[in-house]
């Protein structure tokens, strides 16, 4: 497995991923900006030619608005989303960024521990944001304390 640096070269790859983990959260043209724009922080893990994992971020000023995580059903559970946040939260920091912020489903389990572990808390809600009528949890963590992967 490797990390690297995702661009516009690997839409297929995030498109094909975004389906299988996220249940096509975007579409071709959301993640051809995602992997194109200069403001932005994409990265993954790739074994072969298949991306396992990918996180992506949006630097606003001082900040990095995390907009999407992703890890391959058959990899969950092995430290990868731990892993490629890691990595992302480490890039904004280099590029200045000292804090980070995302929204998540208050139903989605795995994901809170996952962003608990890394020293997310939450800050806010906003109530019945999602399609399925769950709130988003608003978190917010200082990158001070991004540890090195």
């Amino acid at each position: 497995m490797n990390l690297k640096a995702l661009g516009p070269n690997d839409t297929k790859a995030c498109l094909e991923l975004d389906a299988l983990a996220l249940g096509g959260l975007w579409s071709k043209q959301h993640w051809q900006k995602e992997l194109s724009d200069c403001e932005r922080i994409c990265v993954g893990i790739a074994k072969n030619s298949d991306l396992l994992a990918m996180a992506c971020g949006w630097i606003v000023i001082d900040e990095l608005q995390l907009t999407a995580i992703a890890v391959h059903p058959k990899y969950r559970r092995q430290g990868l989303g731990k892993s490629i946040l890691k990595n992302l939260l480490n890039q904004a920091k280099l590029k200045g960024v000292i804090k980070a912020t995302l929204e998540v489903s208050n139903t989605n389990d795995a994901a809170k521990a996952l962003y608990k572990s890394m020293g997310f808390t939450t800050k806010g809600e906003r109530k019945s944001y999602y399609q399925d009528g769950s709130d988003a949890l608003l978190q917010w963590k200082d990158l001070e304390t991004v540890v090195s992967t």
